[in-house]
């Protein structure tokens, strides 16, 4: 095959590398936005080991389906002066691989994993300009912005997770005078193959359908595939599935299995157990009718090692855990319930939702009662597998001599005590769910060390027992306390800690949220029917109180008061101060002066704030010895902004800065 590329591949005309498409037109009017200029030296700030260590741990996923891929197509574009690449969302190289003396060169522009390739840092080219486009990319020789990259020719493919969110770029990247036309097609295929894996890894215990108009493209790259639940609630569907469907992901989720293919969940269920592994024949709802392979695991646990006393432990866990649950979360435990108009709680939210299903491990921060427990919830509920257990487990409460075998669960005749018949552990309890650990900086120093290598080797070993069990969880962890502080003083184990944060969020006091009245509300018809109805308020006088109380105790306290106060409430139930706890205006007395608004600094008059700029930046330069990276760091600013201010810095790293 590669022959094959070799000798039908056409190339680009010299004169064909200088024409700018719209696309790069607009990539190019955004560099200079960027304050990059074409002359200038690319930058070439390689983040550290550790640095990259993280980032790979939070792209681990991506890198284990990609890997293989990049291997493949690597075999058939080899000995052809080119390289492949993978960068996670923002720009940064995770991974590379390519002919050894192309790698070389490569190197010499930082093409290498740890540099990034966003935009903003090196102009136009195709990694870049393929996440602000979110498009399949080629950038050819002089089309590259900097001066610095036309010796290069670039295909580039975003790489969207099963929810339509960009996780990261493929690129193939060679000499601008050996490029192949061709290459952006085995690019596309290749990053189709890595969707339709991460497609089925996420949604391996679902109601699964891989379809197609003709049944010769079964199990092929051109399947459609989609999931559901097994009631035929729509979770997402492929590339491919989209096009089929004729609808984006974005309308797709207004659909059932129902609307889309005509028939309810249980009724395929029926028809699969009856097909004797013989694809089915469905009809679309635009009335096409296609051939389908279809899938059904109910979330379960695994482990064929499950010592025989543990598996049934277990399942009857299982079963409990399925009959308490709900058919449907409480309304209060969504993140849509969660976001009740507070700027700081809405980036939260934000942030988590991009995550949620991606295997990234969780780490709420904040105040003790700021609602994490809530949060963690509310994550596991919204994720794919809000079907199997939520395990809470709060580090702080257990027993430090117990805790080990709450965690991992203990064999018959483990320890003096022991329940007969053992015990399943926390871990095991959470299989196919989410493990939410509160307190987790409270956890047990020695402890860390095996909960690290649980989360590492995604095993459990009860104590007594020589069988390791797997194990499939999402974990979110919590804490109020400062970790990084912790580890300096040899009480939290640094490993643990970069495993734990694959997306750290904190969580702010009740005191510092700009919707205590949405927030007093929602939790009003948690606590009485009478809110529900529109019987139950809160007098403005009162309101005007709780917005000047500094609620050491955060949604506890305030919950506990609202508990109390619309037990005691009148006939027009109206929450007055003679309803208000008497320790709630000691609180209030004991509070500082609370303020809206933080003041501006203050500038001399007649000092102009671009002087006051130009002297942090001067001062930021000549403290870091005229490390342009590591000043914009330290001021928490772009490299770009201090290039605008200080044009000479892009080659020198000194100069005179823009008034």
């Amino acid at each position: 095959m590669r022959d094959d590329i070799c000798h039908a591949a056409t190339r680009f005309a010299p004169r064909e590398a200088t024409w700018l498409t719209p696309s790069i037109q607009q990539s190019h009017q955004r560099s200079e936005t960027f304050g990059l200029s074409a002359s200038m030296r690319p930058d070439y700030d390689v983040l550290s080991t550790a640095d990259l260590a993280l980032k790979l741990e939070q792209s681990r996923i991506l890198c284990a389906h990609a890997t293989p891929v990049m291997e493949t197509l690597h075999e058939q574009i080899v000995n052809t002066q080119s390289m492949i690449v993978l960068t996670d969302a923002d720009g940064l190289i995770l991974h590379s691989i390519g002919d050894d003396d192309f790698l070389r060169r490569a190197e010499k522009v930082a093409l290498r994993p740890g540099a990034n390739w966003a935009e903003d840092r090196q102009g136009t080219n195709a990694i870049g300009t393929a996440i602000a486009e979110r498009s399949a990319t080629v950038v050819h020789g002089d089309q590259h912005y900097l001066a610095a990259n036309r010796f290069l020719t670039c295909s580039s493919v975003p790489i969207l997770d099963p929810y339509g969110d960009l996780i990261g770029v493929l690129d193939v990247t060679g000499d601008h005078r050996s490029y192949h036309q061709h290459t952006m097609a085995l690019a596309k295929m290749s990053v189709q193959m890595i969707e339709n894996h991460l497609f089925t890894n996420t949604f391996r215990e679902t109601l699964r359908i891989a379809f197609h108009g003709r049944p010769e493209f079964l199990g092929t790259l051109m399947e459609g595939i989609v999931a559901f639940t097994g009631d035929g609630r729509f979770l997402s569907a492929n590339r491919s599935a989209q096009f089929q469907l004729g609808l984006p992901l974005s309308g797709l989720r207004a659909h059932t299995l129902c609307s889309l293919f005509g028939i309810s969940g249980t009724q395929l269920i029926e028809r699969l157990g009856a097909s004797q592994g013989q694809p089915l024949s469905l009809g679309l709802h635009n009335g096409t009718v296609v051939c389908a392979n279809v899938e059904f695991k109910r979330p379960a646990l695994t482990g064929s090692n499950l010592a025989s006393s543990a598996r049934g432990a277990v399942q009857t866990a299982s079963r409990q855990a399925v009959q308490q649950a709900p058919a449907r979360p409480a309304p209060l435990s969504r993140l849509a319930y969660l976001d009740t108009g507070d700027p700081q709680v809405a980036a939260v939210i934000a942030k988590v939702r991009k995550v949620i299903g991606k295997d990234i491990p969780i780490l709420i921060t904040g105040e003790t009662g700021t609602g994490k427990e809530l949060l963690a919830q509310a994550i596991h509920n919204d994720s794919p597998r809000q079907a199997g257990p939520f395990v809470a487990v709060n580090c702080a409460s257990i027993p430090e001599t117990l805790i080990e075998s709450e965690l991992f669960g203990y064999e018959e005749g483990a320890f003096t005590g022991a329940r007969r018949k053992g015990a399943v552990g926390k871990l095991l309890q959470a299989n196919g769910g989410t493990l939410f650990l509160d307190e987790i900086g409270d956890m047990p120093y020695p402890l860390q060390v095996r909960l690290l290598r649980v989360l590492q080797e995604r095993l459990v070993n009860p104590l007594g027992s020589t069988k390791a069990i797997p194990v499939d969880i999402a974990l979110v962890c919590a804490t109020h306390r400062d970790l990084r502080k912790m580890i300096e003083e040899s009480r939290f184990r640094e490993d643990l800690y970069y495993r734990l944060n694959g997306l750290v969020v904190k969580l702010p006091p009740l005191r510092e949220r700009t919707d205590l009245a949405s927030v007093v509300e929602k939790m009003l018809q948690c606590e009485s029917p009478q809110a529900v109805k529109g019987h139950l308020s809160v007098a403005p006088e009162v309101m005007t109180l709780f917005e000047q109380c500094a609620w050491p105790g955060n949604f506890r306290q305030l919950g506990n008061l609202l508990r109390t106060a619309a037990a005691m409430v009148d006939a027009d139930g109206v929450i007055r101060h003679e309803h208000l706890p008497d320790d709630f205006f000691d609180d209030l007395r004991a509070a500082p002066a609370m303020t809206t608004k933080i003041a501006e600094p203050a500038v001399p008059q007649g000092v102009r704030l671009q002087d006051v700029a130009a002297s942090a930046i001067a001062a930021a330069l000549a403290q870091h010895g005229g490390n342009v990276s590591a000043a914009a760091r330290a001021l928490g600013i772009s490299r770009n902004t201090i290039y605008r201010k200080w044009p000479s810095a892009a080659t020198a790293g000194e100069g005179k800065p823009v008034a």
